[in-house]
């Protein structure tokens, strides 16, 4: 097991990254901004290093100033939380480089499934299914109308580097192909420094279901369930679910199975989610994250594994802590991202917090690092916590969750409360009856 961790991240991930590594006795090093001196990982961890100012490409992007903090502090490993580092091959090289281990998979893996195109036919190798598209880039127009005559419009432009939506145009017929491949180009390459993009079939009313998995690294591998993370607004989730109230267990198994046997022949290590679109009883592969997804606690509290202790373990080289015929699902749980945002408009809404009270009780949990006096700054994402419900079964954590959210205060900002206030009470999401876009419609029709 590693003597120290370092945890190149902040907010509440960082915080819940620090206190899996306290529970297995591991001292940790938190790093951080000038402008989170005051976080409360840094007021909790053992160490902490400041690595530069605010902006993120001189601190939390900053390897040089990881390293030597690493050197510092006397850090053995290192775990990148979500976002920032958490999916950067030559990162996870030069932690290796250094004789320092990456909390995560392998350089290779974090390249494979970082290009879609790649990622998609290596899936589509290991069997799992995919939307019918291209199989590579298409880079000449005519060859464009060919595929997306083949597959049928609507059709789906996307950035083969992309993600959160940028570089991604619909085509409903041919006279739009032209454009939707242009705009995306142009925005891929803006973006990702990548203008290259592929094809694929638009779903019209698909559900976004993803599937957690652990691989050892030598060819063992286990799934957690999936999470229904279809509630979404510019391609950014807002609510997630385990298990999803769309598929029966039957469908679990299978997807799992699939998505397991994929990850153990692939000989991936460590924590990543495969993500699909579903429609119709088909599950279609969109791209696999090669980290800790945000949404990890509503798996943790289904099957009640910690996946961050499996990170750490797997990573040390003490192997999964289970098989898959020991992971059991337990009734039902959902995560609501707070942000500091307005609810409405979704501006960001920096400042100060002067009063924050978070909601208790049987199955209740927060995850966030903010408190009374914490000054939110505006350099960062607006996540400032999730609160996260478990019940028996869907109709219990929904009303527990009704309750837990008349209960959560968060006064000086504004934050996205009230949307899920809203949420709970209507009849579509109290009956699992939604899709991806379901939320800006409602958002367009409410505003």
């Amino acid at each position: 097991m590693f003597h120290k961790i370092l945890i190149a991240n902040r907010g509440e991930i960082a915080l819940r990254v620090l206190r899996a590594a306290k529970e297995l006795g591991i001292q940790t090093v938190a790093v951080h901004s000038t402008a989170d001196a005051d976080a409360m990982h840094v007021r909790l961890a053992d160490e902490s290093v400041c690595i530069g100012p605010p902006p993120s490409r001189d601190s939390y992007l900053n390897i040089h100033q990881i390293l030597a903090a690493c050197e510092i502090t006397g850090a053995d490993a290192v775990h990148p939380g979500y976002g920032f580092l958490s999916e950067n091959a030559k990162f996870s090289e030069i932690l290796a480089a250094h004789n320092l281990t990456f909390i995560g998979p392998s350089a290779e893996h974090i390249r494979i499934m970082g290009d879609k195109i790649t990622a998609k036919k290596t899936v589509k190798e290991l069997g799992i299914p995919v939307v019918p598209g291209s199989d590579g880039a298409v880079t000449d127009d005519v060859e464009a109308k060919r595929i997306a005559a083949d597959i049928g419009y609507p059709v789906l432009i996307k950035a083969s580097a992309g993600g959160g939506g940028r570089g991604m145009k619909v085509a409903k017929t041919e006279a739009d192909l032209a454009e939707a491949l242009s705009t995306a180009r142009s925005e891929a390459g803006a973006a990702f420094g990548d203008d290259a993009v592929y094809i694929e079939k638009y779903l019209e009313k698909p559900r976004h279901i993803e599937v957690q998995v652990m691989g050892d690294g030598a060819g063992k591998a286990i799934h957690l369930g999936e999470r229904d993370c279809s509630l979404q607004r510019r391609h950014q989730k807002v609510w997630e679910e385990a298990n999803s109230p769309a598929l029966n267990v039957e469908q679990r198994n299978r997807i799992g199975e699939i998505v397991s046997k994929a990850i153990a022949d692939l000989g991936y290590s460590g924590a990543g989610t495969i993500e699909f679109l579903y429609e119709n009883g088909e599950f279609y592969f969109i791209e696999m994250n090669t980290r800790l997804q945000v949404e990890h606690p509503v798996t943790e509290a289904i099957t009640g594994i910690d996946l961050v202790h499996e990170q750490i373990r797997v990573a040390s080289g003490g192997g999964l802590s289970c098989t898959q015929d020991e992971v059991r699902f337990e009734g039902h749980a959902i995560e609501c991202r707070i942000n500091a945002e307005d609810p409405r408009t979704f501006t960001p809404s920096p400042g100060t917090i002067t009063h924050f009270h978070t909601p208790g009780g049987l199955g209740i949990r927060v995850d966030s690092g903010v408190y009374s006096g914490y000054r939110i700054p505006p350099y960062y994402d607006s996540l400032i916590g999730k609160l996260i419900v478990h019940g028996r079964n869907r109709v219990e954590c929904m009303m527990r969750l009704r309750r837990a959210l008349d209960e959560f205060v968060v006064d000086g900002i504004k934050t996205t409360l009230p949307l899920f206030q809203d949420l709970v009470g209507n009849p579509d999401i109290a009956n699992g009856d939604y899709d991806i876009h379901w939320l800006e419609n409602y958002l367009a029709k409410t505003s």
